[in-house]
């Protein structure tokens, strides 16, 4: 058979949400075929209906030969499935999931080891560890073998990078490669063009609609206004006002691993500081420290001139944060969710319409006010928690990797909002595992096991290392790491 993927005028809705609006294409036996769009595109949904999990309103699909209704349960037999959401089990470890998947498929690990070995040997030694204590890439590492455990014809991956560093993402890719040849066709959706890139052919769904299908060239010239936006200009900061971030010497331990490694820097007022670093390279975990959220084993730091060891309560009141899993609440309205937090943060009650009016049309949101947050698309939560996290005019906002799985035109919009906050005089420490935006920021600094290897500009950077881009200065001291990224 050379079609193992077929959509046929697939229409779904959700209440008035149209998600699907006439979707039809094919995907050939052994290739990568990949889907890019903007958020809220219909991605998700079409992945759900082709591995069965959802039923179409109108049309039909069939993969591997069976229909998606009538023959769901020998299509289940033969794909895998990796969804946006890891599908892994929390609570239990790394080898537990991988013997539970196994089991559930009729099959075992000792069976079909060859073929998640280059993954799997990766994180063997962390089996007993539990898969929530396990670092972005390490999770996504897992569920891609837990999805091709049972040796699928068909493999699905709706953004399987997100979170990922850079160095992650070109491993998973090359695996997918490797897996092409074993003959397994994939079919993933991806925000990343450099990862398009990488298919056979690509989709480019918008609206609910495919606009066109064709080789990644063609069709990301052809969309390029969408999929390929102009960079934004930023004029650097001279970096010499007032410090309101000092970090001396500051240590994480839990037990004998040193998550964050005697650190150092500052950051000063309006500056845009990028934090960078793999999977597992100690960021998150300072961040935490920095947020007042966890307590340092050593050293000193203070936020807004207030230390984060003694005084975690004022730092907190000083400034905004927006983590990587969304500090929204999903089952209230847009305006609900402005609201709480405004007076969490101890915004007047006169000041809070008006600026949620404000907020609203700056972010594009108006129309969807009383929307329930579980019904936005993936970047549109994202602007409204950022917006959410400087509502109070924080003199510091603290974002963690703020853009993971946005398509480019949004990652753009929100570096926008980024810049009107700093020009607002807020001072923004990032995250991002996507070295474009890294040249966005004023400053940076680069960890490898726990220690900062690098702080400079963009540029000085790129000096220092000879690199054209960020993208060569991260790879080059990515790959001076010592320690897994567990």
């Amino acid at each position: 058979m050379d079609e193992v993927v077929v959509a046929d005028n697939l229409r779904k809705s959700y209440g008035r949400v149209t998600a699907l609006d006439g979707v039809s294409l094919r995907v050939r036996k052994g290739e990568i075929f990949g889907l890019i769009g903007p958020d809220g595109a219909g991605k998700t949904t079409l992945f759900r209906i082709l591995t069965t999990l959802l039923l179409a309103d109108s049309g039909r699909a069939t993969v591997a030969g069976f229909d998606v209704e009538r023959q769901y349960k020998e299509i289940r037999r033969r794909v895998g499935y990796m969804p946006g959401r890891f599908s892994l089990y929390q609570d239990l470890t790394v080898e537990e999931n991988l013997q539970f998947f196994a089991t559930v498929f009729g099959t075992t690990i000792r069976e079909n080891y060859e073929l998640v070995r280059d993954i799997y040997s990766q994180i063997e030694p962390f089996r007993t560890r539990r898969a929530g204590a396990l670092s972005g890439g390490m999770k996504q590492k897992l569920a891609l073998s837990c999805a091709l455990i049972h040796k699928p014809e068909v493999l699905f991956l709706d953004e399987p990078t997100t979170g990922v560093d850079p160095v992650s993402r070109r491993e998973l890719w090359d695996m997918l490669r490797r897996l092409r040849e074993q003959g397994i066709t994939i079919v993933v959706s991806t925000p990343i063009v450099d990862e398009a890139r990488q298919c056979d052919r690509i989709a480019f769904i918008s609206e609910g609609q495919v606009r066109g299908i064709d080789t990644p060239d063609i069709i990301l010239e052809r969309f390029a206004d969408i999929l390929c936006p102009a960079g934004l200009s930023h004029s650097e900061k001279n970096n010499k006002g007032t410090p309101v971030i000092e970090v001396e010497n500051l240590t994480k331990q839990f037990g004998s691993f040193v998550a964050v490694d005697h650190i150092s820097f500052e950051v000063r007022r309006g500056e845009i500081f990028g934090f960078l670093g793999a999977n597992g390279a100690g960021k998150t975990t300072a961040m935490r420290m920095l947020t007042g959220l966890s307590r340092p084993s050593a050293g000193r730091a203070t936020v807004a001139g207030f230390d984060v060891g003694r005084q975690p309560e004022e730092v907190k009141r000083h400034i905004g944060y927006m983590s990587q899993k969304f500090s929204l609440y999903e089952d209230l309205k847009v305006w609900e969710n402005i609201r709480l937090f405004a007076g969490i943060y101890g915004v007047k009650e006169a000041d809070i319409k008006r600026r949620t009016d404000e907020v609203l049309q700056r972010i594009g949101l108006e129309k969807e006010r009383n929307s329930l947050v579980s019904s936005l698309p993936l970047g549109w939560k994202q602007k409204l928690a950022f917006s959410v996290a400087v509502f109070h005019n924080p003199e510091i906002v603290f974002l963690d990797e703020p853009t993971g799985g946005v398509d480019p035109a949004t990652r753009r919009q929100f570096w926008e909002l980024i810049y009107q906050a700093a020009d607002r005089g807020i001072t923004v420490f990032v995250t991002t595992h996507f070295m474009d935006e890294a040249e966005y920021c004023d400053r940076i600094s680069i960890m490898v096991d726990g220690k900062i290897r690098a702080l400079d500009s963009p540029d000085g950077l790129k000096r220092t290392f000879h690199a054209a881009t960020m993208d060569e200065v991260f790879r080059q001291l990515a790959r001076a790491a010592e320690r897994a990224a567990c």
